[in-house]
């Protein structure tokens, strides 16, 4: 294949997070980059995509720069850009737990698992597994097995464990997350507040789903990804689909944005769902005046408003 998609992340110190998100922004463009880069003072978190010949030149600037020594990318082959443009920003911090005394994973982390031990591991009756990512990530694809705290963001995570600890004590735990970086912090956060034996799987799922041992085992659906893809691959071995259309249920790994810009809500559904809805997730948003499914495709208002009409009458069913 003709492009490569860079996923990584590093804890580091950068000291100008602003002006370094100026001069990296200019160095990704001059190598024709796309992707999607947060800096903060704590570090980078990053997915770019690109040929060969332009991730290779990006890996080896990162590399011989002091601040990233050691920095991991996961590499996956791809057709084509997974993102339309280049962004790097500048945030506060690069995954928000919303602690006052926020955790530093340079100096506390849980122990990192290997995929092939994580696969031992999570078998086992003493463990309890954690997804640390949002429910719309855990409903495409998990861990057989692994808890989904209902959360919607990752900043609720500690709300969730203090109101759910008796189930976690005096067990092990194993965390997971897409490429590893929230599990840094959460397991961090999981060991300062008492808990003894915290594992995070090292790498995250992706790494997970390319490990010659585990080979993506017990891994049921697809992770979602923060790119065009959405959605990729895990299991190598016997792939399930766990996903569910929004609208009847079945099967499907097929994520949309409700086509109302004031909801923007993520959904799974069929094309033929999509359509019949105008890529509403309600009648309310299928039918908002704002409707970008209608204005792109030309759907006159008297169609509109018969097709929503028939929405209600399917749904009161």
């Amino acid at each position: 294949m003709d492009y490569r998609i860079l996923l990584y992340y590093h804890y580091t110190s950068i000291e100008d997070p602003a002006e370094f998100a100026k001069e990296h922004l200019a160095f990704c463009k001059s190598l024709e980059l796309k992707g999607r880069i947060l800096v903060a003072n704590e570090g980078i978190n990053g997915t770019v995509s690109g040929t060969v010949e332009q991730t290779n030149a990006y890996m080896e600037a990162m590399k011989a720069d002091p601040r990233f020594e050691g920095m991991v990318f996961k590499i996956d082959e791809s057709e084509s850009h997974a993102f339309k443009k280049m962004h790097v920003r500048p945030r506060p911090e690069l995954v928000n737990l919303s602690l006052e005394d926020d955790i530093n994973p340079l100096e506390i982390t849980g122990r990192y698992v290997e995929p092939a031990e994580f696969y031992e591991q999570m078998q086992q009756d003493d463990t309890i597994v954690i997804d640390a990512r949002n429910t719309y990530e855990y409903d495409v694809g998990h861990f057989e097995g692994a808890i989904r705290p209902d959360v919607e963001s990752f900043r609720e995570l500690p709300d969730w464990i203090r109101e759910n600890r008796d189930m976690l004590e005096g067990k092990r735990i194993l965390t997971y997350c897409t490429g590893g970086i929230r599990c840094e912090k959460f397991s961090g956060w999981l060991v300062r507040e008492g808990f003894e034996d915290v594992g995070q799987l090292h790498g995250g799922i992706v790494t997970y789903g390319k490990d010659p041992v585990a080979k993506g085992q017990l891994w049921n659906g697809q992770c979602y990804v923060f790119d065009e893809r959405l959605v990729v691959p895990i299991n190598q071995v016997s792939p399930t689909v766990v996903g569910k259309d929004h609208f009847t249920g079945e099967p499907c790994e097929r994520y949309i944005n409700c086509a109302n810009p004031e909801c923007n809500k993520q959904i799974l559904s069929s094309e033929e769902n999509e359509h019949k809805h105008l890529g509403g997730c309600t009648p309310e948003c299928s039918e908002h005046p704002r409707n970008m499914y209608v204005a792109r495709h030309g759907v006159s208002a008297e169609e509109v408003a018969e097709r929503v009409k028939a929405i209600r009458a399917e749904v009161m069913m």
